[in-house]
């Protein structure tokens, strides 16, 4: 198992720190990060929880937070084996790392903290650990959204590639240590950042450099990509009932904007869907305009909650 980032020294300047806290939970140490609605009401406020996707933390959710504090309770965390959550204890070969797998721990770190959530958000694979949650009956959010969504398999050649080879470089002894090694040079960052069409202030790359440069973070990635088998998910997508938002940057360079539509295609017309193209944007879309990506969201969500 490789080093971890270390709390006090990695994660002394976090993005929302003194929000954090850390929750041991099924055999996982997550950290986690626990948000009250600024907005004062007779009423408690709904319940929203944000999935970050592979390689990622909750970082990515800095800029979107206080945005959604004004409306909602939020809860935020690190994914099993991203930035200060531990890896499964049977490593990254464990069942916690696939797609089933992250949901069910998430599924019981929730009710650990007895926290229904009214609205989901999910970047990337989050958008299918969420819709997962949903489909098994884990959750029952009144809305689901998928910001540039990995919900589908990758077609053609790359699909049949990619999962073995993913594998593959997870269980090599030494890769995690190799990327992390790479990582640590500010123009293989650049480039990676770079691929997924989105360009990101200076803070956003240094806190991708610091993750991507840890051994540990990039084994949790790793395996999380090894472990996942999205032709399985998607043949249960169409039990999908929950009403669902695709958010589409229109310059992803991760997962093509197209998909939204062929994802459509294999809904159900019992499941209540709309799509968002939000223009100039790439995959890290809530991290270049987050203003622009709540209000359309909040937008989305009000009209589903008082329709």
């Amino acid at each position: 198992m490789q080093r971890r980032l270390d709390w006090d020294r990695e994660g002394a300047d976090w993005p929302h720190r003194a929000h954090s806290a850390f929750i041991t939970c099924d055999g996982l140490r997550w950290h986690v990060q626990r948000f009250a609605c600024t907005t004062p009401g007779s009423l408690p406020a709904p319940r929203c929880l944000l999935i970050h996707g592979t390689g990622a933390s909750t970082h990515s959710w800095r800029d979107v937070v206080p945005l959604l504090q004004r409306h909602f309770e939020v809860l935020a965390m690190d994914l099993p084996g991203h930035g200060y959550t531990s890896l499964p204890g049977d490593g990254i070969g464990s069942a916690q790392l696939s797609l089933p797998g992250m949901a069910q721990a998430l599924t019981r770190l929730l009710s650990a903290l007895d926290f229904a959530p009214q609205l989901v958000v999910g970047h990337s694979a989050g958008a299918a650990i969420g819709a997962r949650m949903a489909i098994d009956g884990a959750i029952a959010p009144r809305l689901l959204v998928s910001l540039n969504g990995a919900l589908l398999a990758l077609g053609g050649l790359a699909g049949r590639v990619f999962s073995p080879a993913a594998r593959l470089m997870a269980v090599l002894p030494g890769v995690p240590r190799l990327f992390a090694w790479s990582a640590s040079d500010a123009s293989v960052i650049q480039r990676l950042l770079d691929s997924t069409g989105s360009t990101l202030d200076a803070r956003g790359r240094e806190l991708y450099a610091r993750l991507a440069a840890n051994p540990g973070h990039a084994e949790g990635a790793l395996g999380m990509m090894a472990g996942w088998d999205l032709p399985a998910f998607e043949r249960d997508l169409p039990r999908l009932r929950t009403p669902l938002l695709l958010m589409v940057g229109s310059l992803d360079a991760t997962v093509p904007p197209g998909d939204a539509d062929r994802l459509m295609a294999r809904l159900t017309p019992d499941t209540p869907t709309q799509k968002i193209v939000l223009d100039g944007l790439g995959h890290l879309a809530h991290e270049e305009q987050p203003a622009r990506v709540v209000q359309a969201l909040m937008d989305a969500w009000r009209a589903r909650t008082t329709a």
